[in-house]
């Protein structure tokens, strides 16, 4: 029974709390939060209703609305928070990368302090400097800090187990306080030094070196004031390279956002003490919400991840749960926090430049989209396809040397890959070197799949485009095997490379071919240009196949087991076999060597000498590899194997 607003919503509370929308299936498709519950669903309905992409739905998808009331909006935020990120509604902003961004540590209570970078901060008495919001800046200011400065950057397990100076000493890096007698006082001055850089209070310490060189020079201590000369220009050196953008000395994260229709993005801003030190975007589609409510879900899910919360947040519009916002913030810092909406001034102007990055992030975005969808367009009218191939499977076989082959499928969607539906097969029923009874069966099982005929299950999804590795006679294969599946409205497709053709060109290398395109039923290949988007395309699937299928024959070698004649005694068991090598050497030698040599090894004694010397002596060396050792492979747990997903 579909939700009723008409009788369901006087029985929805006043209080603070969360709502969540539900469908036919139960499957929870909207979560949101609100002062006052029953205020807040009555917007969806009637005259006065919102006007988003889903709330047009409500009628055909809402099946059920549940509340979940709290004391306080606060805590609204925070159970929005979670449930969003536990039920990754189909229509809430979804923050898909929630890793915190890097900072580094310095423990003052340590005995020689280290500098060490960490992702999330910790209330743990060690000072954090950061946020860097790429690993370039990060490698930067390391740069600085080990060149002139010379903390120790090793572990301490490392540092207390060391019985010399390592290579960080050796170029300079690092005093080695780890083995050598380094002055602790000395050390100190530059751990504080290190961190007035990190706090970016460089006016002041570039003041205090001046002193300090000074000093060492009158005191004649030439070498040492050469260093602090160094460490004054490095960071002199460093504050040219940062433009100052606001006066005020104080942490900010800035945010502007831009939209078209459904698609939106937001820009972040990182100023810290006055001074742009990053900025970062993201993108959201179906996203028809109210500005207010995606950048208000946007900050709850972004800050609760651990990212780093400034003095000041500064927003492009005033959001209708700044308070309890703010008020989280500033449980979440342990601090006071600012949430502002400027509407003139130097913050306005950084909205301003935050909102220009959201919107050529945007255009950017939809660039790389159109070129995408173009070149399946292209693609689609080259090959005479039936479907436009959104998506694609290629398949690949791999063998070396006639051993252990094994095949793979890659999958693009929108032109680009999909590694989780990336999988791995084992060839199972065929011997020996057959390529297209390989290909067969691979495909066999994967089609078989598709169309419920397998294993009890559904049926996956089929593709709009399957690409077999090579010419005419997998393609065949492929069709063949559609046709005895009964699988119509698949586009099959065999890609092949290029080949050497007669002649050389002006450098004197070889002509070769355009890489080519095999169709059912069409004798000659379709060559794809050189320099065009349906190439890139089709060359860049085929390697990601072969790189795919070689990764995993190179593993499946890798993982191969050394077998001997020791493995084929009875009662000979792995920790025996290992005392028998231990003791000879090899195999041949255990099979040359006396019942009393053999009796003497731990573990062994006369009852077993006697047995493992009589089933040597008849053993058929034949059956190994020069009389003692044969590759076979054994199979990790699974008939297959996939990237980032279950087995097929």
């Amino acid at each position: 029974m579909a939700f009723d607003p008409e009788t369901d919503l006087d029985r929805i509370a006043t209080e603070p709390g969360v709502y969540l929308m539900k469908d036919r299936d139960g499957v929870i498709f909207y979560v949101g939060k609100a002062a006052n519950l029953r205020a807040r669903l009555r917007q969806y309905f009637g005259a006065t209703s919102d006007r988003r992409f889903f709330v047009g739905l409500l009628d055909r998808l809402l099946a059920d609305v549940e509340v979940v009331i709290t004391l306080t909006e606060k805590e609204a935020l925070i159970l929005e928070n979670e449930l969003i990120k536990k039920h990754q509604p189909r229509f809430n902003v979804e923050l898909k990368d929630d890793k915190s961004f890097l900072h580094l540590r310095i423990d003052d209570r340590a005995e020689w302090p280290r500098i060490d970078v960490v992702r999330r901060p910790k209330k743990d008495g060690a000072r954090y400097f950061g946020p860097y919001h790429s690993a370039s800046k990060i490698r930067e200011t390391l740069k600085v800090v080990e060149r002139h400065f010379q903390l120790r950057n090793c572990d301490d397990l490392t540092f207390k187990n060391r019985a010399r100076p390592c290579l960080q000493y050796q170029i300079g890096r690092c005093p080695g306080p780890c083995v050598l007698p380094v002055d602790r006082d000395e050390y100190q001055r530059g751990v504080q030094a290190v961190a007035l850089f990190l706090q970016g209070k460089r006016g002041e310490l570039v003041e205090r070196l001046r002193d300090q060189m000074e000093r060492a020079a009158e005191d004649l201590e030439f070498e040492r004031a050469a260093r602090y000369r160094d460490q004054m220009q490095a960071v002199s050196g460093s504050l040219e390279h940062q433009q100052i953008i606001q006066g005020a000395a104080i942490d900010q994260d800035v945010f502007g956002l831009y939209r078209q229709g459904s698609h939106v993005d937001v820009a972040a801003l990182f100023v810290r003490k006055g001074r742009l030190q990053g900025s970062r975007t993201f993108s959201f589609a179906d996203q028809e919400v109210p500005d207010t409510e995606v950048l208000g879900s946007f900050l709850n899910l972004y800050y609760h991840a651990g990212n780093d919360v400034p003095d000041e947040v500064v927003l492009p519009l005033v959001l209708e749960s700044a308070e309890a916002l703010t008020e989280r913030l500033a449980e979440l810092a342990g601090r006071r926090v600012v949430l502002r909406a400027p509407s003139r001034g130097p913050a306005r102007r950084l909205v301003e430049m935050a909102e220009k990055n959201a919107e050529q992030a945007f255009f950017q975005a939809r660039r790389a989209e159109a070129m995408q969808n173009g070149a399946l367009v292209k693609l689609k009218h080259r090959l005479r396809l039936a479907n436009l191939p959104f998506r694609i499977e290629c398949y690949d076989i791999s063998i070396f040397q006639g051993a252990a082959p094994v095949a793979s499928r890659v999958v693009f969607e929108g032109g680009v890959p999909k590694r989780a539906d990336y999988r791995h097969y084992k060839i199972r029923d065929v011997e020996g070197t057959d390529d297209f009874a390989m290909m067969r069966e691979v495909l066999m099982r994967r089609l078989k799949r598709g169309v419920g005929q397998q294993d009890g299950h559904e049926g996956d999804d089929l593709p709009d485009l399957l690409v077999v590795d090579g010419g005419k006679g997998q393609l065949g294969v492929a069709t063949t095997v559609a046709a005895d599946l009964g699988i119509t409205g698949v586009d099959i497709v065999g890609l092949a490379k290029s080949r050497v053709q007669d002649g050389q060109d002006a450098a004197g290398g070889a002509i070769r071919s355009s890489e080519r395109v095999f169709l059912p039923g069409r004798k000659d290949p379709i060559p794809l240009l050189p320099h065009t988007d349906e190439l890139h395309l089709m060359t860049y699937l085929r390697d990601e196949a072969h790189r795919f299928a070689i990764t995993f024959h190179r593993h499946v070698r890798q993982t191969s087991t050394l077998r001997t004649m020791l493995d084929d005694i009875p009662g000979i068991g792995p920790s025996r076999r290992r005392a028998l090598l231990r003791r000879f050497g090899s195999a041949e030698r255990v099979a040359a060597a006396t019942e009393a040599e053999i009796a003497a090894v731990p573990g062994i004694g006369p009852v077993r000498a006697a047995e493992i010397t009589a089933f040597l002596g008849s053993a058929d060396p034949t059956g190994y590899d020069g009389a003692s050792t044969s590759t076979t492979t054994q199979a990790p747990p699974g008939e297959d194997g996939a990237e980032g997903a279950s087995p097929r």
